[in-house]
């Protein structure tokens, strides 16, 4: 297997980014066998200024489906949003735009929405999300009806260890990343994050778990692997502070109008000491 070095890649985009991978990911979570002959383009977006990848995976099958799949550690309700955002662009890439204004209609490629989420938050083994269940209520502006005009559907599967078992046997690729990260998981609480994953690679390599892919890249999985890791716990730093933030905020407004302070710390959870400091400042 051939890691893409183009782009900063995530260990998961670096185990699929070539077409064998690919045939073998989408053939297991859908049930089906693709030939091995059946022609795989990748056509996943990048930002030429950054070489980075702008979504994880984007492929067609025969120039008569196109796949994005997603990796998620979060649960992430917007994917439909995403994926829409991310589905304009990969047409603007694969479909001959003068076609358009022909009269002729013309024939694109089916596309499909796939996310596959391993968080450490509970999740079924499979779940379906839509673009309209983001839509503003407007039933009063159109006397009462419900008019969906635009759709977009979206499965997700819980790739974790003791979710969906059937789906992760029919792909040795996939079922190896998600006995990595569970080790990673493991040995997190015990190890420092480097030694944690290095110890990872080690026991995939041990259990024949993507053995030739962890010999091959197990220092760029390292490297790749941290930084995923550190990128994820900013994002929780980022949402704890804005949290904060938001009910320091609320506490200030509530005391302004006159709230007590038994009842701020009510509202807020914030401690008492933080509430009479606010109180001090305002």
């Amino acid at each position: 297997m051939n890691v893409n070095k183009k782009y900063k890649n995530s260990v998961f985009s670096s185990i699929f980014s070539d077409a064998g991978a690919l045939r073998e990911l989408y053939s297991a979570i859908e049930g089906v066998s693709l030939p091995d002959d059946a022609p795989v383009d990748i056509n996943t977006l990048s930002d030429v200024l950054f070489m980075e990848q702008i979504n994880d995976i984007s492929f067609t099958i025969d120039n008569r489906l196109v796949v994005l799949i997603e990796h998620q550690s979060t649960i992430n309700q917007n994917m439909p949003l995403r994926l829409l955002l991310y589905i304009t662009h990969v047409y603007e890439r694969i479909i001959n735009y003068k076609k358009l204004y022909k009269t002729r209609m013309m024939e694109i490629p089916a596309p499909e929405f796939i996310v596959l989420y391993n968080g450490k938050a509970a999740y079924p083994d499979r779940k379906t999300l839509k673009l309209s269940e983001l839509f503003k209520d407007v039933k009063n502006i159109r006397g009462g009806k419900e008019i969906i005009s635009l759709e977009l559907t979206v499965q997700v599967y819980n790739i974790n260890m003791g979710h969906n078992p059937e789906l992760l046997k029919r792909s040795v690729a996939l079922e190896g990343y998600s006995y990595f990260v569970g080790k990673v998981r493991e040995n997190e609480g015990k190890l420092p994050l480097e030694e944690a994953v290095k110890e990872a690679v080690k026991r995939c390599i041990e259990e024949n778990k993507m053995r030739e892919y962890f010999e091959a890249h197990g220092s760029e999985v390292v490297n790749m692997m941290i930084t995923e890791w550190n990128a994820e716990e900013a994002k929780e730093v980022w949402f704890e502070e804005g949290r904060e933030e938001g009910l320091l905020m609320t506490a200030r407004n509530a005391l302004l109008k006159g709230f007590s302070l038994d009842v701020v710390q009510g509202i807020t959870g914030l401690d008492r000491e933080t509430i009479e400091n606010i109180q001090k400042d305002r």
